[in-house]
Order: structure tokens, then C-alpha cells, then sequence
């Protein structure tokens, strides 16, 4: 247990897990689609659904998508941010198997078309876990630099990405793999000791069979 469980974190409330941890999922979102946010489909499922709006669930969602941190002032304002930015935003409920109460489904567009689906469960204390992404299941909190790599499932993938770390002297925390199907697709998580450059994450979509390589540091 460390402090952040005890009184929360620095943040515009007035709930550490409905409103803080709302705004790092939608942060995390924009880093895996990697930068400006141009629609979002926000589906909320449990106690975000059920009170989200009174603990301003809703705005502090949309204001992780403009890039905000949970201590933002301008929070509050997100709505009318996002329209004056062009971020094109609407809401929905979802039932989520096995989900936690607090959980969100989000589905991104980036202005060129990029796209990106994560479920998502804010945890307490303004911490998160990602519990899903674009259809995989997965586990990552973010708050150690994670290197997420899409594959195709063939040997020599986790080798490959492994060695490029262990070159550039960067430490593996944890390390989970997971896949849809026997040579279908593959997902890796890295959580590491160490921030991860972007030339790094360019040098791991560059290898043969990785379909995409994200980084969240």
C-alpha cells in the first residue's frame, strides 16, 4: 500500500476512481492511439453508467482524450473543449462480462483513421488497470513505461522484441503474451524499468510479423 491509497492522488474530484481515474483511462487511450483524438465512442458499464455524470465521470473522460492529467483545472470545461478542438465525442452504456463496476469501453479514431477499442477499469485511488485491447485480452496499469506489441503469432516474435530491449539496456519488469488463435494474433505487454524511447518502439514495428507497437510511458 502506498500513500495514493490512503488519500488519493493530486486531482480535480471529486472522486479519485469515478472522476480521477476516468481521465488516465481516456489518457492512456489517446497514448495507445497515439496522439490527437478525433472521435470517441464512450460506453460507460456499472457504477460509471449509474453515477458517472454527478461525479463528472463524463468530463473528466473526454478530458483525458484532450490529453488533460487528473489535476487539470480546466477539467470541468471539457465539452466545450472538445468542440472548439473538433474531438467529436458521444456517450453509451455497455455490459461488460466479468467487468469491474467501474469500467469503460472506449473505441478511438485518430484524424488519419487510426483506430483503437480498450476496456478499462479504474481501480481506486486514482489507479487503473487496462483489461482489453482491440478485442485481446490483457493486463497493464501504466504506471511503469509498457511497450504494447501487436504480432502475428510466429516464431521468434518475443526473441526479436526481447533483444532490441536488452540492446538499447532497458530492464523487463513483466512481460505477458497472449493470442486469439494458433497463428492468428498475438499480443505482447512489456512493463519496464526504464522510459522507452520512440526511435526503440519504431525499430519494433519495423520487425518481421509485428503488426503495430505502442508505447506508454
Amino acid at each position: 500500500m502506498n500513500v495514493f491509497d490512503l488519500i488519493g492522488p493530486i486531482m480535480v474530484g471529486p472522486s479519485s476512481s469515478h472522476t480521477a481515474g476516468a481521465v488516465r483511462i481516456a489518457l492512456v487511450g489517446r497514448k495507445l492511439l497515439g496522439g490527437r483524438v478525433a472521435e470517441a465512442e464512450i460506453l460507460l458499464h456499472g457504477s460509471f453508467a449509474d453515477t458517472g455524470r454527478g461525479h463528472g465521470t463524463d468530463r473528466a473522460l473526454v478530458a483525458g482524450l484532450l490529453g488533460m492529467e487528473s489535476d487539470d483545472r480546466r477539467i470541468p470545461d471539457s465539452f466545450e473543449m472538445a468542440r472548439q478542438l473538433g474531438l467529436a465525442f458521444r456517450f453509451g452504456t455497455v455490459e461488460l462480462r466479468g467487468a469491474h463496476p467501474n469500467s469503460v469501453l472506449l473505441r478511438l479514431k485518430s484524424p488519419t483513421g487510426d483506430a483503437v477499442e480498450l476496456e478499462a477499469a479504474s481501480i481506486g485511488g486514482g489507479r487503473i488497470e487496462v483489461r482489453r485491447l482491440d478485442g485481446m485480452p490483457l493486463c497493464f496499469t501504466a504506471e511503469q513505461p509498457t511497450l504494447i506489441v501487436t504480432n502475428a503469432d510466429q516464431p521468434g516474435s518475443v526473441a526479436d522484441v526481447s533483444h532490441l530491449l536488452a540492446a538499447r539496456g532497458i530492464n523487463i519488469a513483466t512481460f505477458q503474451v497472449n493470442r486469439d488463435s494458433r497463428g492468428g494474433r498475438a499480443i505482447m505487454v512489456i512493463e519496464c524499468d526504464a522510459t522507452l524511447p520512440a526511435s526503440l518502439v519504431d525499430e519494433v514495428a519495423d520487425l518481421p510479423g509485428i503488426l503495430k507497437a505502442v508505447c506508454v510511458n
